[in-house]
């Protein structure tokens, strides 16, 4: 088998490296020797239609299934397919909305179109006085609208935006009422100890009547993420949030750990502990093996009741499940996992980025056997959704109430 030589002079290899650069931007993995190969391959086969060239890029570039979407957009947009960029240009301008009703872009067509386009194009520069009418048209505030806007829905700038913003998130120190008292000067209860003590210095005779109240006791927090492809995008803010959490000297939980789940369970405790968070999801990359695979919830569950609820679970402890509820497993497991979790531990909450749609109705198999054992049911796809959360745990839990659904 002879080996084609690498050819990178010419037209068609520029504008391949070209491709490739815009597949980074947009958050595709695409290494050095990929480059090299997809030339390589497309100089060797050649191309008598698009189609042909689209297999052979896709076929050298592509190893992941949750990337082809993505692909797809960036390719119609760096080919100038018109119809495409139609929608990219409905999809950066979403304050240009006429009267009529247009299509949604699809979730991957944010990052596919900056990646491509990236800046302003100097071959044909957008006159000043239409910028000052696009200006004039906005209602909200930048920081508004990037509250309400979804997480899949973002481009790379603005999911870096929102990342900042969830580092800033402050959360009070939420404590709960504990069995053990202090003494205090005015306290509710009469300390009967401390008066005996006085009692015997004074042959008998009660002074004063010594005082305590109740002590508080921070919360452990225990994550539960699901990493499968449906909530690859959710899961990677939700872990932002929890290391900023964990990280913040304001927010004094008394222990926090983290886990994932797709098909198996992995606790990545240690990994949210470094000061990055780039860093720190780095090494959760490398660390979970089923990161955008399939979702199997009571499986994972079991593994969790079974292997690691002593060990960082007790009855003070809140519990933060962030899951879609698509189970793909038997539902009685799932029902008798739930269960267990719930009654392990004093407050669980339940995080679904579905509640993003008006029109969700709880009707899958999996959502209607988890909803009867969770605290609160809540969304989790913006920084709105965040806030929210932010909000529960400073008063429902800081003033120790337990509702249930």
């Amino acid at each position: 088998m002879t080996n084609t030589p690498l050819n990178v002079e010419g037209r068609l290899a520029q504008n391949i490296i070209y491709f490739c650069h815009a597949l980074r931007r947009a958050e595709v993995p695409v290494g050095t020797a990929q480059v090299n190969d997809v030339i390589r391959a497309v100089q060797t086969v050649g191309f008598t239609k698009r189609v042909d060239f689209f297999m052979t890029l896709r076929a050298c570039l592509i190893t992941r299934a949750q990337h082809l979407i993505v692909f797809q957009r960036v390719f119609d947009i760096f080919w100038r397919d018109p119809e495409v960029l139609e929608s990219m240009i409905q999809n950066l301008l979403p304050m240009m909305q006429v009267a009529e009703e247009v299509n949604k872009p699809k979730a991957a067509e944010n990052r596919a179109a900056e990646a491509v386009l990236g800046s302003k194009d100097p071959l044909n520069p957008q006159p000043i006085e239409e910028q000052i009418t696009l200006d004039a048209q906005l209602t909200v505030s930048k920081n508004e609208r990037m509250s309400a806007m979804d997480f899949d829905k973002m481009t790379n700038l603005e999911i870096r935006e929102a990342e900042n913003a969830i580092a800033d998130l402050h959360l009070k120190t939420p404590k709960v009422p504990s069995r053990r008292f202090r003494t205090a000067a005015y306290g509710p209860k009469i300390n009967a100890r401390a008066v005996m003590r006085e009692a015997r210095r004074t042959g008998g005779e009660v002074l004063k009547l010594p005082r305590q109240k109740q002590r508080h006791k921070p919360l452990n927090l225990i994550v539960l993420i699901d990493i499968s492809g449906s909530m690859s995008t959710y899961s990677r803010m939700m872990m932002h949030f929890v290391h900023s959490m964990s990280l913040n000297s304001g927010n004094a939980w008394a222990k926090i750990h983290a886990f994932t789940f797709g098909t198996r369970l992995s606790n990545i405790t240690r990994s949210l502990n470094q000061k990055d968070p780039d860093k720190a999801l780095e090494t959760i990359g490398k660390q979970v093996q089923d990161w955008d695979g399939g979702t199997l919830i009571g499986e994972s569950l079991m593994h969790f009741n079974k292997d690691w609820s002593r060990r960082v679970l007790s009855s003070d402890a809140c519990v933060l499940l962030i899951t879609d509820g698509l189970e793909r497993d038997a539902i009685d497991n799932l029902e008798m996992q739930m269960k267990r979790l719930s009654l392990s531990c004093r407050h669980l909450i339940w995080l679904n980025p579905l509640l993003r749609f008006d029109e969700f109705e709880a009707k899958a198999a999996g959502i209607t056997t988890m909803l009867p054992f969770v605290d609160r049911f809540l969304a989790c796809h913006n920084l709105n959704a965040m806030q929210d959360l932010i909000n529960i745990l400073n008063t429902t839990i800081y003033n120790d109430q337990k509702i249930k659904l």
